[in-house]
């Protein structure tokens, strides 16, 4: 049994932006906001959402197998690096020195074209470190909890669960998840305004951040900037990358019809 990679909730939000672009509106969710909406109306299992009339389906096909296989994801930019770490992640709680070997094993592939980043800078924009300050996150406590036997049953402000848990990166929940989301928008924002004023062509630049800057520059109706940028960057990346060329093929539409 394996991963249905249409189900997953990144590409569920792909397609619904893409959904908006095509007919010329406003994107009304920002990716947490439609996570928080996926897992309020649909079920979750192994990852992929599911109808109501689906989920009972599924619950007996997964019965009958002892795991179901994750998608092998290959690093090679920052946006895959993101999901094969949320994938490490889900499965169980690391340290970051528990995650850098693993890590540095997958990027042989990242393309040369993008700004490679540290794995804390990753790290750090889009997950969560437990501090110990706190009662323990319960994404850690039940990873802690399964794995230890003597870590069964304790209360999450135990000094000795506390303890085994600090500093181990988690994947937020959907409510605290929208707030890391703004931090990392303003990030790739920033950056995306130094591509903006640079006037010769891009060799190596942060591929997420020309992302969120075509996203901006659409809602705003900034249909030149998307164009300026994207003659900036290498025609391979461009039309190779699903994303950038519909804000870039949208912009041009808009643009020729003004």
């Amino acid at each position: 049994m394996e991963i249905i990679a249409e189900r997953q909730n990144f590409l569920l939000f792909d397609r619904m932006v893409a959904f908006h672009v095509q007919r010329g509106v406003a994107v009304p969710l920002s990716a947490a906001e439609f996570y928080q909406g996926l897992s309020q109306r649909f079920s979750e299992r192994d990852g992929m959402y599911f109808l109501p009339d689906q989920i009972a389906e599924y619950d007996r096909k997964r019965m009958t197998v002892r795991e179901v296989l994750q998608l092998q994801l290959f690093i090679t930019d920052e946006n895959t690096a993101i999901q094969w770490l949320r994938q490490q992640l889900l499965k169980k709680t690391q340290t970051s020195g528990e995650l850098k070997p693993q890590f540095m094993q997958k990027i042989g592939g990242w393309l040369k074209t993008e700004t490679l980043l540290e794995l804390d800078e990753l790290l750090e924009q889009n997950f969560i470190k437990y501090d110990g300050k706190s009662p323990v996150p319960e994404q850690i406590h039940a990873y802690l909890s399964t794995n230890w036997k003597e870590l069964r049953n304790l209360p999450k402000d135990d000094p000795t669960l506390v303890a085994k848990a600090r500093d181990r990166w988690y994947v937020p929940d959907p409510n605290k998840a929208g707030d890391l989301e703004k931090l990392r928008e303003k990030a790739l924002l920033r950056e995306f305004e130094e591509y903006k004023e640079v006037k010769k062509k891009l060799k190596v630049f942060r591929l997420e951040a020309v992302r969120a800057g075509f996203k901006k520059a659409w809602q705003e109706r900034d249909y030149a900037v998307i164009v300026a940028v994207a003659d900036k960057i290498p025609n391979n990346v461009l039309e190779e990358d699903p994303k950038l060329l519909m804000w870039y093929d949208q912009a041009v539409t808009r643009m020729g019809g003004e």
